[in-house]
């Protein structure tokens, strides 16, 4: 069994919407970068000791710092949340 995190189909295609579109070079896949982010974010890693499944430390670290620069994060973990529930009065 795997220790790695990894987002559903789902969660991706929930947030998708929220990255930037490539530019002429193909990106490593987004599910696995932003399962890495992820990954290195809750378990309080350094990006260089980010698991290879994830891709290089590298891509991580300035995927993270670009999309955190445009909003894209913040928007992403917003579209991520559950629906609050509405008070009952």
């Amino acid at each position: 069994m795997s220790d790695l995190y990894w987002l559903s189909l789902a969660q991706m295609r929930r947030i998708e919407p929220f990255f930037p579109l490539s530019h002429g070079v193909p990106r490593v896949d987004d599910r696995k970068v932003v399962s890495g982010i992820v990954f290195v974010i809750r378990n309080g890693l350094r990006w260089r000791d980010a698991p290879t499944a994830y891709g290089p430390h590298k891509t991580l670290y300035n995927r993270f710092v670009r999309w955190s620069r445009i909003g894209c994060s913040t928007a992403s973990l917003r579209a991520w949340q559950p629906k609050a529930a509405i008070p009952a009065k």
